[in-house]
Formats: C-alpha cells, structure tokens, sequence
C-alpha cells in the first residue's frame, strides 16, 4: 500500500489513487478538503529528497508553471518544499498523452496535427513571451483532453530563459528522440530549441514514425547533430507540400535557420490553413552547407579586416622585440656585475682564463650584433612597406566614402507621412514615398485593418527626420479566425478553455431550460457549431438548467365526462392518464374518481389518472401483452385508444424491456389502438365479460 493514499497532506489534501510513475516524482488523484477540487499532485520520490540536482529541477518546474497562465498550459495551485515531503499541486488532467493518440491512431490526419500543433505553439509562445524555455517538449509531455484541448505539462528542465544560468547538469537534457541538435552538443540553449521539438512532433503526426531512430541514445543524439531527415511526403504523399516545409523548417540543425518564435511559426501555419495549396520558398540546409556558408562568411569578414590585422601584428612583433630587448640588456649588466666582483677576488690565473672567456664573449657577441642589425633592418623594410600599404589604402578607402556620402553635404529634414490604411505592397517602392526606407517590422492580426494594410508605424506621423530615414511598420494579416468546437453536452471549463485555444476571448455564459441535456452542461452556443468566425467575435455559451419545472393545479372533475375532463385538464396543462371503470349509482361513464385529487399541485405536463362510472353493469378487465420494436429509441410514448378515446398513455423504453402491458377495463366488446409516438402500432379486439383479446393487424 502506498504511504501517501488515504493521507492528508498539511491536513488539506486528501490523496485518493496514484495516476502516474515518473522518473524522479510520483502523481496521484487528489481532493482539495477545502474547496472539494479534483487535483494532481506530483511528490517528489523519498530516495530523491537529498539529491540537490533533481531538487533543483523540481523546484523549477513550480516556478516555471507558477509564472504562467494559459489555457493549454497545466496550472499550479500550490506549492511544498520541506524536509519531510516536497509537492506541486497542479490542476488535474483527465486525458490520455499526445504520445497515446498517436500509438493509437498511428497516422494522424493533417487537419488534426495542425490543430494540436496550434495550441502547442501558443502555449510556448507564452512560456517564451514570459523568459521560460521547456527543452523537454515531446509527446509525452503533451495531454489530450476528450474535447481535443491540450495541455503542456512538465515544465521540470526549463529554464529560465533571461537568468543566464548553464550548468554542465543543463546541457544535454531532454528527450533524445525529440532533442534539438544544440542540446545533443551541450550548447546553450534558447525557444527555438522548443521549436524544433514540436517540428519532430509534428513529423511523427504526419508520418506515424520518428525522423530518427537507432540502438542507443547516443546513436540517436549523433543523427540529430549530422544526418538530415527524410522529407514527410516521402512517408506520407498527401501530406501537402506547404506543411512539410512548415515541418522542415522547424527542423533545421542551425537554429538560425528555425522560426525565431512560435509567433512566427504561427504565421505560416495561418496562412497555409488558409491556403492549403500555399508552398513556402523555404530551403532545408545540410549541416556540411551550413558550414561551408560560414567558412565563407568568414573569410570575407577576414579580408576585410587583413590591412588592420597586418597593421597590429607587425605592431605587435616590434613591441615584443624591444621589451625582449630590454630583458636581455638587464640579463647582461647583472651578469657583468657579477663577473667584476669575481674578478677582484680571483688569482691572476683565473683572471687570464676569465680574460680569455670575455674575449671569445666579446667576438660571440660582435657577430651577433651584426646578425640582429640585419634583421632589424630587413624588419624595418617590412615594417615601412606595410605601412606604407596602409595608408596608401586607407585614402582610398576613406577617398571612396567621401564621393559616395559626402560628409560635408546637408541632408534635407522631412516630415514622417501617415501611411497607417495604406496597401504596404502598393506604397514600398512608390515614388510618393522614395524619400523614405519602409520596412515591415512585423506582420499580425487586425480586425480593424484588412489584409496587406499597415496598422502601426514607427516614427509616428509629423515626427521630423532625415531623408532616407527608415519607418518600421506592422502589416495586418487581416481577422483572426477561429472554429468553433462542438460543445454540446459538454462541461463548460473544458469547452471554455477550447475556444481560448482557438484565440477567443469574449466568452459570456447564461442559463437556460431545457429537457434533453443535463443540468450544468452545455446545450447551445452562438455562432453555432463549426462555424469559423472572427476571434474578436462575442461567443455565448448556453449552460442548461434542467426541464423547467412549471407547476398546475389538479381541477375538479367530478361528473364530467370523459370528454369534458380531457378538455379541462389539457386547459390546466395537465393529461387524462389511465382509465378504469367501476360500478355506481352515477350516470354511465362520468367520472367518479380521480388521482390526483381535486387541488393537488403537480408538474406541467402529469397525467391524471381517471374513474369512471360502468352505472349497474359488469366490469371486466383485460390485460394486453404488446411486444415492442426492436432497435426501438430510448424513450417512446405508448398509448392506448379504446373507442375512440385514450385510455392509458405511457413512456416506454424499447431498449429496456420488450413487452408492455396495459390493463385495461371496460364492458362488453371494444377496439384497442396502440400508438407509438402518435403512429399507428397495433390493433387488438377486446372482449370484457370474457377477459379475452385477440391482435387483428
């Protein structure tokens, strides 16, 4: 038995069951005593309590969530860190993972890889907007709720983008198959390592498999780093070729090669859905490319710096050379000032040998001298052509920018035109505004503004600036549209958090009667189901109430007959139910009998049961045996017509029972119609005084 089922944590969380076994924490199903909330929470295992590292991670995964809040991001209610037990209160998931579906769908069709692709993106674009980075995105990770809604869990190895911190525990982590070629190198990290994660995922939803697999982990972070995937479409033709390129994109090996943002990841799925057909001019590049393009940038950049470089080498050499010089200088006085002294204490011998010693020194160093004042020449003669060759460059170099931007030459002050409304594609290169440098700083949703027109400029109108100045300016992609879900019979917070992943906002509930779906749920929403409307667009919600309980008093009918008491109790709202006869001393067939009672306040809608008189005569009773239709609707109304009038009206439920049994009395002879749902059934001939009755059609 687990320690912690059945337990109360700090005397608020009641844990009922665990749901999950990870790595390092374990998560049960949880109720929060206080507010009786269904929860998740995840403890940390005993045995890693010590260990600082996945403490460390633990912790900042509280953080990380703690900071967000976003639909398909899993919220934090609560957090725990003691000696004795170390928690994450979390908002409980009744889904399976992203990873499940896929196992069990194998190939997912394209509509609903870009739907669950889409609130992928919005959650991390959150995270990222907030300085967090996930580095484990993978399917795994990801829980599908019934309504389609996902949600990003397990934020434990993010990382905060904006902190700076790398720690050798920080490089390369995460899941292999889904790791970014930057984290298999321990490099440092940003969100476009995220987004290359969701690239692979995608992958795997186009094409029912991974781009790279092996026998080891290693194997697999090796053909992240160096082996280039296998285009979807190869796996999958109907793939379209807009979205593989979305895909590859995602995947490049260089992260400057990747979308810079999931906003702009974004982008481009917006526009393909809008035009499946679209075909992106998007280039997968090889690692040997890459490198071979930043060899060359390289080199370019070294040969504009070679003058200068040469310049500061050459510098360098002669500043080496004389303070070389100056220590060997230091180096011979002491040496010499040491001989001077030895030399006073020597005999005469010893100054001889050391007379002898100083003169071969002396020779030794003449031709040395000699040597070094050719090399001092021949490096003065480079040094002088070097220079030369500097300078002689330079007034070119500075003669070529004076004819090309005179310095000396005023340029004309001009006020910034309003250019929000206008086309940007008819305006960039127009003469109107050849005074001016417009360039699309980016390009977003807008419902004021249609597509292709700017909606926002930097400087604004009226500022003064230079001719030539640039203006910065924002591109309306036109309405933001969203589809709406099917919501009926559906919880309202898990329809509600739907259609925020869909990117609307203005959501208003309201209550309503009605008699199909159960109180508290969803029965209608307005724009209707599928629609695909504006995300700017008000959605109303309808949440039911139940039938609406209306209530009628029970008339008197006493000695009315059967047809006036019909009449009175329809005026009343209410319905003749069973009919049966007994003997008495009133007129033939008036009522002597009612149930309810006369002032009885029931349901709009109820039956009334009736009595009539049979006056002196006989009363026999019948009971029929009606088998009822196969494959029949939950719920039908049976009704049974003697006469010419309704007898006996009931709801049956033909996929519950397949026999209905009226009793009915009477005297004499009659003909019984049975009607299912107001249409003719049967048809059975009653005999009273014999008990007896036979089906004629």
């Amino acid at each position: 038995m687990d320690k912690y089922i059945g337990k109360r944590l700090d005397g608020r969380y009641l844990v009922d069951e665990l749901v999950g076994i990870g790595g390092m924490a374990n998560v049960y199903k949880a109720t929060d005593v206080s507010n009786g909330r269904i929860v998740a929470v995840k403890i940390l295992r005993d045995e890693y309590v010590q260990n600082g590292e996945l403490l460390r991670r633990f912790k900042n995964e509280s953080k990380a969530v703690a900071l967000l809040s976003h639909p398909n991001i899993v919220r934090v209610y609560d957090v725990n860190f003691s000696d004795r037990v170390n928690y994450i209160v979390m908002e409980y998931i009744d889904g399976i993972t992203l990873k499940e579906y896929i196992e069990h769908k194998g190939v997912l069709d394209w509509k609903e890889a870009v739907y669950f692709t889409i609130q992928i993106l919005r959650a991390l674009q959150h995270a990222h907007d907030n300085g967090i980075v996930h580095r484990d995105i993978k399917p795994q990770n990801i829980m599908l709720l019934k309504d389609g809604s996902i949600k990003v869990t397990d934020f434990g190895i993010a990382r905060f983008a904006r902190s700076g911190m790398h720690t050798m525990t920080d490089k390369a982590i995460g899941s292999v198959h889904y790791i970014s070629p930057e984290q298999a190198k321990g490099d440092v990290t940003d969100n476009r390592a995220d987004l290359y994660s969701v690239g692979v995922m995608l992958y795997e939803m186009l094409t029912g498999r991974l781009p790279f697999e092996a026998e080891s982990a290693v194997a697999v972070a090796i053909k992240h780093i160096e082996e280039v995937p296998k285009p979807p479409r190869e796996w999958n033709p109907d793939i379209p070729a807009g979205l593989e390129s979305i895909v590859m994109r995602a995947m490049q090996k260089d992260a400057a090669d990747r979308y810079a943002s999931a906003a702009e990841m974004l982008r481009d799925i917006d526009s393909f859905k809008k035009d499946p057909s679209i075909s992106f001019e998007y280039k997968y590049r090889t690692p040997s490319e890459s490198a071979h393009e930043a060899r060359i940038e390289k080199e370019v950049s070294g040969v504009q710096q070679a003058s200068h470089e040469e310049g500061r080498h050459s510098a360098r050499q002669a500043k080496a050379g004389g303070i070389a010089a100056v220590f060997s200088n230091r180096k011979k006085d002491k040496k010499s000032e040491r001989n001077g002294s030895s030399r006073s204490r020597n005999s005469s011998s010893q100054r001889r040998r050391v007379a002898r010693e100083n003169e071969e020194l002396t020779e030794e160093a003449r031709k040395n001298t000699t040597s070094k004042r050719g090399e001092r020449r021949g490096l003065l003669t480079t040094l002088v052509g070097v220079t030369c060759a500097f300078v002689i460059g330079s007034m070119i170099f500075v003669g070529t920018m004076l004819l090309l931007n005179n310095p000396f030459e005023r340029v004309e002050d001009i006020k910034v035109p309003n250019l929000l409304g206008l086309d940007y594609e008819s305006i960039k290169d127009s003469a109107e505004y050849a005074d001016f440098n417009i360039v699309v700083k980016e390009s977003g949703y807008n419902a004021e503004y249609p597509v292709g027109q700017i909606y926002d400029q930097s400087p604004s109108e009226g500022r003064t600036v230079k001719s030539g100045a640039t203006i910065e300016v924002k591109v309306s992609q036109g309405t933001e549209l969203g589809t709406i879900p099917v919501v009926m019979g559906k919880d309202p917070d898990t329809v509600e958090s739907a259609l925020r992943a869909e990117g609307f906002t203005q959501i208003t509930r309201s209550e309503v009667y009605n008699n199909v779906v159960p109180s508290g749920l969803v029965c209608g929403i307005n724009p209707g189901e599928g629609s695909e409307v504006a995300t700017s667009t008000p959605i109303s919600l309808q949440i039911s109430q139940g039938p609406e309980t209306k209530t009628a008093e029970v008339p008197d009918l006493g000695g009315l007959s059967l047809e006036k008491a019909r009449t009175k109790l329809e005026e009343a709202g209410l319905k003749v139910g069973e009919i049966t006869y007994r003997s008495s001393e009133s007129s033939t067939d008036t009522v002597i009998g009612q149930d309810p009672v006369f002032g009885s306040q029931v349901s709009e809608g109820s039956y009334v049961n009736l009595t009539l008189s049979s006056g002196d005569r006989d009363i026999g009773s019948v009971q029929l045996y009606i088998t009822l239709p196969e494959n029949g609707s939950a719920t039908m109304t049976a009704t049974a017509v003697q006469d010419g009038n309704v007898v006996m009206e009931r709801q049956v439920q033909p996929n519950l029972t397949n026999v209905w049994k009226p009793t009915l009395t009477g005297y004499g002879t009659a003909e019984v119609e049975i009607l299912l749902d107001g249409e003719h059934y049967r048809t059975y001939e009653v005999d009273f005084d014999e008990g007896t009755s036979t089906q004629i059609d």
